[in-house]
């Protein structure tokens, strides 16, 4: 299955029509996406993958690998319910806890001055979503703001080689309960799969930097439906370590999530009522009848 490609230089060129278009079909009919020419600055992302698999070699593997879980392999028998990686989680947005994880300055500073540019990119996503869903361009980062603005967390992730990938997984199968993810993964070692007409598509290694999107939950409930959250797992593998790093454009936690009333059809009112708008707008757009019987029932 070829898996939609955002270019996303397109936006706001002659084909902006064409990439607004794959960018609509993908968020309804699948789910994820790739997006490249995405702006943010490559020689970042690459240093921030880099000083990620050195933290990992320096602080996380030889801790993985004296863990229950790796040695549970031993036993021979299938594992349901644990995950084949070894992870730490940054938090950004509203508050960042950076400072309080035991990272290198270097990597402290890389990662903040990537997940500012990718911020940036997730807002402008959430734009472009809702200009093709038909709301305000304001709606999602309106309907995630609570009290303190949209959440923002990083979950980066090691899915190291795996003497026995047919024992575990690398990560259960689930979707991500929130907004907009940007996944930047491994550009080598393969794991990742999404659930699509009833088979698992492997998703490859990003070439040339490309970011992996995903749709969460929540994006799904905001769009009644039209956007989908989409099943994933990540595969143990036994060829190599895959790196993982998902920022998760999430509602802060005291958001009110509720689909955009401008998507909702609509509801509570009389059919007698409906009839009687009907025989005098019969040859109208219906569109404009469900406006008029939402605003009749909203009392307006």
């Amino acid at each position: 299955m070829e898996i939609p490609v955002i270019d996303f230089s397109k936006i706001e060129g002659e084909n902006r029509g064409e990439a607004m278009a794959l960018l609509h079909e993908a968020c309804k009919n699948f789910g994820f996406f790739m997006i490249e020419n995405h702006g943010i600055d490559e020689d970042l992302m690459e240093k921030v993958k880099h000083l990620v698999n050195l933290h990992y070699e320096e602080n996380m593997q030889g801790e993985f690998f004296d863990s229950e879980t790796a040695k549970s392999l031993a036993n021979n028998e299938y594992i349901s319910g644990k995950d084949w990686e070894t992870t730490f989680f940054v938090w950004h947005r509203p508050n960042s806890n950076i400072n309080e994880l035991t990272l290198s300055k270097d990597l402290s500073k890389t990662m903040d001055a990537y997940i500012d540019e990718l911020i940036k990119l997730a807002e402008k996503l959430s734009e472009l979503m809702c200009e093709n869903l038909g709301i305000q361009r304001n709606s999602i980062m309106e309907g995630f703001a609570g009290g303190s603005g949209p959440s923002v967390g990083t979950k980066v992730a090691i899915y190291p080689e795996c003497p026995r990938p047919e024992l575990i997984r690398g990560l259960r199968e689930h979707t991500d309960a929130g907004g907009i993810i940007l996944l930047l993964q491994d550009d080598k070692v393969p794991g990742l799969e999404f659930f699509k007409d009833g088979k698992w598509v492997k998703i490859p290694p990003s070439i040339n930097n490309r970011l992996f999107v995903n749709t969460g939950d929540q994006l799904e409930i905001l769009s009644n439906g039209t956007y989908k959250s989409a099943l994933h797992r990540v595969l143990a593998m036994k060829d190599g370590s895959r790196l993982s790093i998902a920022t998760f454009y999430n509602p802060a936690g005291d958001a009110i999530i509720s689909p955009s009333p401008q998507l909702l059809l609509p509801n509570h009112f009389r059919f007698q009522d409906y009839l009687d708008l009907y025989t005098k707008t019969k040859f109208q757009e219906k569109g404009l009848r469900f406006e008029s019987m939402k605003s009749m029932a909203n009392g307006h």
